[in-house]
Order: structure tokens, then C-alpha cells, then sequence
């Protein structure tokens, strides 16, 4: 069956042979698969990813043409797909060993045996007649080198550590700071590296580990180190590319330039490091690596300076960008990297906000960097970030969705997406598909802050599908990368509450993590509920009384869904007009909620105000939804307080039975894929 389907695909790539835009995509829809279902099969069949499966069968195509002689190398090239004679040429030598021109030249055979690379990778094939020796080799594989594999796809990961500012004067530092990013963003654009976010290299400005110390650390094969000033109009640039593993220099270059090259200078070292590591830069990346941001130079300048505060991620921070991207734009109002920056910063500032200040805006500046680059990942980004701020979900995924096809190895759309399958579009599958594809993306090359992300959206979408013990495993995985991780923090005792652990055990773990974070709402809010199910009103009220003080007090309008329990709770204190507001307020959100919990929203409102009636029918439509999270199993099964005048009804209980019967099947479903998948 797997050389079936390997048949099959690669006959419908035969088949578009000649069509360079045959992608991925294309593969996958003519295949009838997801993308990411696609990548798995490929790469469990093959080693390969999709994009390297396809180049190959290109390749072989081209080889059989070749031996023809019906058709010169150029011919060749793009009878096969390939927009650029120069780049088939080097992913012909880089998979035979050897240039195209030379086929038909060498003795039958000599093709095959001189094909020793594949993107990269050495391939060694032994022949080996004793079959002690083929024993001691199982073992050696066995016992002396479990990490061979990881080994290989770290070959190609990088990471770009913190620039220094040679000059005294400290104002210079931004440019320097600017040239680090361009070449961090210019090699981030490369498929066949893996590269480092800004994020967790920040942490090695200042720090005095070494470069195998540092490389072990990002799980790193090279690392690049530089430093700089600028003197006048003239930038002075230092550059070293390391090979951690042996801690020795591959390649150093010094460079002075008038500022007016900085776009150059930006190309030339990106492609300098990529050509001394063998990297595969494809045309399309090539485009997009040379593509020039902005023609005017004082516009970048004030764009560089508004990132550094951009980067801090906090109101004051973004406050501070703001007027100087505003300024870049002025300067030059084609320049679709600040009108990104700028909607997202704004989306930002208005997040969770009481009063949307920012939504014109946000749409001007989103609308524009679309117009001027459809392709820039942070344009695509801002799209969907606009259709988010307006609640518009659904018709902010497709820019997701493309940016992730612009961008396949971009983590950042993958979380982000996740985040949107879980938070804001509830879908346990495609939140479960996106989690895992995070993993596909060489988790050993990604930074401990990403990674650490990447394992807790894992463990958030296995535990949503009822995946309990591995949601334990994975959260403790996220918070090994990064024990900083706020939101697996914040995870784990629920995880460990579905794995049988008592609600006042939970309340303590809570507690402690308050103690840890002590400004965070969300964490009182989180302890006001678990006293609630153990209904203990006062302990409740204590903590959703400070949750709703401390989120108006940062001009947030939150947690409408948790009104309900402080009306009742605010009953049963015996005050009356209080309540009665709460609910109001509590109604109001559930009548226009539009998500798929609008149902249960409405039965909790009916079921306390005794339409008993009401309150089983919107129940009967709820369990009509599919894909909600186990953690609405958990709680239903807690008998909530607010479903005191249904909880015993006979038919509250049938629907609670079909819910859960509905789940589990599910969830067998699920189980069985994964397990033929040997992801379980």
C-alpha cells in the first residue's frame, strides 16, 4: 500500500512535470489530503519533506531526458518545472554529484554510484557480506547512536547571536540591532534552514556561556557572531560563521560600505553564510531575500528604530513604535513592512480593551500592506489580525492559511493558527493537526521559547481530545524547554485534575501559581471557579471579585462568561439587585455569542431562572455541535451549580450521556489515526 501511494503521487507530479507553480498544494488537492496530512505520509515514507519529494521526482525526470539527448540542459530544465537554468543546475549536482552538462559523458552506472548527496545530506551505502558485521553495525546503531537522526536535521539550523555596537555612541545601537534582524529574516526565509528566533538569542547578549555551551543550549549546528559601528554615512560590519560542534571558524568577513548599501550589505552576508553552509536557496526565495523594503533610507531608519520597542511587547514599548513607523510610512507610503508592524502593534494596544480605539486603523494599515506585498508573512498576519479584532474569525484563517503556504517552516503561523483552532474558531481536530504540525517542524532545531510553545499547544490539543496521560507527558516537555511558559504553568493542574487529581489539590496548585504570577487575572479567575464547584461562595467571590478589578483596571472588558456564577454566588450572599444585574449583563453575552458554546451559554442562563423548558432545548442543540474540548466533559460531569433545576431531569441526563458518548467516539477515531500514523 505504501509503494501504491508513493506511485500514485508521483505520477501526478509526472503529470504536471512541466508546471513550476506545482507545489505542495496542488499535490495535496489532487491527492485529496490535507497539507499537513501529506507532509506526515512524505515524510514517514520518505525522510523527505513534500517540496524535496517533488524536486526529486523532477530530477529523475530530468535524468531519463537527459540520457536522451533529445533535449539541451536549458530545455531540460524547464521542461521539468524549473523557472531558472542556474538553480536546476545546482540541484542537479547537489543530488547526482555532478552537473547536468556531463550525463551521457560517463560510463552506464557511474550516474548511479556518483549520487552521494541529497540536498545536502551524504548518503553512504555499504554492502556489507558477513553477517557479524551487519550485527555489530544494528548495534552500534542501536546503542551508540540514538541521536544520529536528530543529528542530521540539525545539520542546517542556525542561530544569529546579538550583534554588538563597536561605536561609544550607544544611540548607533538600533542600526546594529537593525542588520542583525535583516540577516536573521533573510535566512528565515531559506526552507532548507533552520533557523533561531530573535526571542531566545536576546538571553545571549549579556551572557558569558561559550559557543559549544550556547550551540548545545539552541540545539544549534552553526552560529553566527557580529559586530559593528556606524561612522558617518559609513556602516562597519564584522561577520563570523561557526561551526559549533567544533568550535572553529568557517568563514569571516569584514565589511565597509556607504549606509546607502545597507540593502546590499544585508544580501551579500545572508548569502555568503548560506553558500559556506550549502544551503538550497531556491528562486522564490532568492526573490523574496532580494527584494528591497523601502527605496528610502530615512524611512528604514525611523522603521529600525521603531522596532526595538515594537520587540518589547508592551504598551509603553508599542506606544513608542508607533510614531516611528508612522514616520517611515511617511516618508515612503508604499512601505508594506510598517503598515504590517503598525495594524499589528495597534491590534495590540486594543486587545481585550473595553473600547476599540484602533479598528480604522488597524484596517487602513493591514489593507495596505497587502497592497504593496500580498506575499510579506507579517502583511498576511496583519489581515487576519484585523478580521480577528472585529470578531470576524472565519474570514481571518485563509490569510493564516496562506501565509503558512508562503511560509512552511514559520512556527509563528503555526501557533498562531493553533491559537486560533482553540480560542477563537474551537475545532479539537484542526487544533490537534496544527499542534502536531509544530512538531513536524524539527523540534530539535527550534529555539527552547518555541518549542516550549509548540509542546504546549500539543498537550492543550491532545488533552482536548481526551489524551490525558499524553497531555501530562507533553506539558511537562513544554515546560523543560521553557519553565517560564506562563500558559503551561497554567495548563498542568488542570491536566492533572482530568488525571484524577481532587479539586482542592488543583485550588492549591493554583494558589502557589499565583504566588509565582500575583498580577495575574486570569489566575484568580481560574481559583474562583474550582471554589465554586467545591462551592464555596466566599473563597469565589474573594477571587472573581479581584479578577474583575485588576482586568478594568488595565481597561479590559473580560471574562463575561464567568458572570453567571458570580450572579449566583452574589444570590446566594443575598444580593438581590447585584445579581440580577450580572445576569443581565450574563444574557446578553450568551444571546450574541457566536461561537459553539452559544447553547450552553443560554441552557445555564434558563436552567437557574427555572424555564426548565427552555434550558433542555437549547442543551439538545449544543450536543448537536461537534469538536468541543474534553474540558467541557470534565466540568459537565461536576454537576455545575447553575443546572440545579435540570440536573436530575431525565432527559438533562440523556443529553449529557449522548455528549460523552459523541466524545468518546471521537475520540477513538482520533486515537486510531494517530496510532497509524505512530504518533501515539
Amino acid at each position: 500500500m505504501e509503494n501504491e501511494f508513493i506511485g500514485r503521487i508521483t505520477a501526478i507530479i509526472e503529470e504536471n512535470i512541466a508546471n513550476e507553480q506545482f507545489g505542495v498544494s496542488e499535490l495535496a488537492s489532487e491527492i485529496g489530503m490535507s497539507r499537513s496530512n501529506l507532509l506526515r505520509k512524505i515524510k514517514k515514507l520518505t525522510k523527505l519533506s513534500v517540496s524535496q519529494f517533488i524536486r526529486q521526482v523532477r530530477l529523475k525526470s530530468a535524468m531519463e531526458m537527459l540520457k536522451e539527448h533529445s533535449a539541451n540542459v536549458s530545455e531540460v530544465s524547464y521542461q521539468v518545472g524549473f523557472s531558472s537554468t542556474s538553480y536546476f543546475i545546482k540541484c542537479f549536482r547537489e543530488f547526482y554529484g555532478y552537473p547536468p552538462g556531463e550525463v551521457g559523458k560517463r560510463k552506464i552506472g557511474q550516474a548511479e554510484s556518483d549520487q552521494i548527496k541529497s540536498h545536502g545530506t551524504k548518503r553512504i551505502v555499504i554492502f556489507a557480506g558477513a553477517f557479524g558485521l551487519l550485527i555489530i553495525i544494528a548495534l552500534m546503531i542501536i546503542f551508540v547512536q540514538p541521536n544520529k537522526a536528530i543529528a542530521a536535521e540539525l545539520e542546517k539550523s542556525i542561530a544569529v547571536l546579538p550583534f554588538k555596537n563597536d561605536s561609544n555612541d550607544s544611540t548607533n545601537i538600533y542600526i546594529i540591532n537593525g542588520l542583525m534582524e535583516s540577516l536573521l529574516d533573510n535566512l528565515q526565509k531559506i526552507e532548507d534552514l533552520r533557523v533561531i528566533s530573535r526571542t531566545s538569542v536576546e538571553k545571549y547578549r549579556h551572557n558569558p556561556l561559550t559557543i559549544p555551551e550556547i550551540a548545545r543550549e539552541l540545539n544549534v549546528s552553526y552560529l553566527v557572531e557580529g559586530s559593528g559601528q556606524k561612522i558617518g554615512n559609513q556602516i562597519l560590519l564584522n561577520i563570523q560563521l561557526i561551526d559549533a560542534s567544533a568550535d572553529k571558524h568557517l568563514w569571516a568577513d569584514r565589511y565597509k560600505r556607504e549606509a546607502t548599501d545597507i540593502f546590499e550589505l544585508q544580501l551579500e552576508v545572508a548569502t555568503s553564510i548560506a553558500e559556506a553552509i550549502e544551503a538550497i536557496i531556491t528562486p522564490e526565495e532568492a526573490e523574496q531575500i532580494e527584494k528591497i523594503p523601502t527605496q528610502n533610507l530615512e524611512a528604514y531608519d525611523y522603521f529600525l528604530q521603531g522596532l526595538e520597542p515594537f520587540y518589547e511587547e508592551t504598551r509603553p514599548g508599542l506606544l513608542k513604535a508607533i510614531p516611528l513607523f508612522n514616520k517611515a510610512i511617511e516618508l515612503d507610503p508604499e512601505f508594506a513592512l510598517a503598515h504590517a508592524d503598525l495594524a499589528i502593534a495597534y491590534t495590540f494596544l486594543d486587545y481585550y480593551q473595553v473600547e476599540k480605539q484602533y479598528t480604522e486603523l488597524i484596517d487602513y494599515h493591514s489593507d495596505k500592506a497587502m497592497l504593496y506585498d500580498p506575499k510579506l508573512p507579517q502583511s498576511l498576519i496583519a489581515k487576519a489580525f484585523f478580521h480577528n479584532h472585529r470578531g470576524e474569525y472565519e474570514l481571518g484563517l485563509p490569510y493564516l492559511e496562506k501565509a503558512l503556504e508562503y511560509h512552511p517552516n514559520s512556527s509563528r503561523i503555526i501557533n498562531i493558527l493553533a491559537d486560533f483552532y482553540t480560542r477563537f474558531v474551537p475545532d479539537t481536530e484542526k487544533y490537534l493537526e496544527y499542534a502536531l504540525m509544530g512538531i513536524d517542524l524539527d523540534i530539535a532545531a527550534h529555539d527552547s521559547v518555541e518549542a516550549g510553545y509548540i509542546y504546549l499547544h500539543l498537550s492543550n490539543a491532545l488533552m482536548q481530545s481526551g489524551f490525558v496521560e499524553e497531555a501530562k507527558k507533553y506539558i511537562e516537555i513544554s515546560l523543560e524547554y521553557n519553565p517560564e511558559n506562563y500558559y503551561a504553568d497554567l495548563l498542568k493542574p488542570y491536566i492533572l485534575l482530568a488525571g484524577g487529581e481532587s479539586l482542592q489539590q488543583t485550588k492549591h496548585l493554583l494558589i502557589h501559581l499565583l504566588e509565582k504570577y500575583p498580577g495575574s487575572h486570569e489566575i484568580m479567575k481560574e481559583i474562583g471557579i474550582i471554589c465554586y464547584y467545591m462551592q464555596d461562595y466566599a473563597c469565589a467571590y474573594s477571587y472573581f471579585t479581584r479578577m474583575y478589578k485588576a482586568a478594568e483596571a488595565e481597561g479590559m472588558d473580560l471574562y463575561h462568561g464567568e458572570k453567571a456564577k458570580m450572579g449566583l454566588i452574589l444570590a446566594d450572599m443575598g444580593k438581590t439587585e447585584e445579581a440580577r444585574q450580572y445576569f443581565s449583563d450574563y444574557l446578553e453575552y450568551a444571546e450574541n455569542n457566536q461561537s459553539i458554546y452559544r447553547d450552553l451559554s443560554l441552557a445555564v442562563y434558563h436552567s437557574y431562572t427555572g424555564n426548565t423548558d427552555l434550558a433542555i432545548e437549547h442543551m439538545e442543540l449544543f450536543s448537536e455541535q461537534e469538536n468541543y474540548p474534553y474540558w467541557y466533559i470534565l466540568f459537565l460531569g461536576m454537576e455545575d451549580p447553575l443546572f440545579e433545576n435540570v440536573n436530575e431531569l431525565p432527559e438533562f441526563r440523556k443529553i449529557l450521556q449522548r455528549i460523552e458518548l459523541k466524545f468518546w467516539k471521537y475520540h477513538k477515531q482520533i486515537k486510531d489515526t494517530l496510532k497509524e500514523k505512530e504518533l501515539l
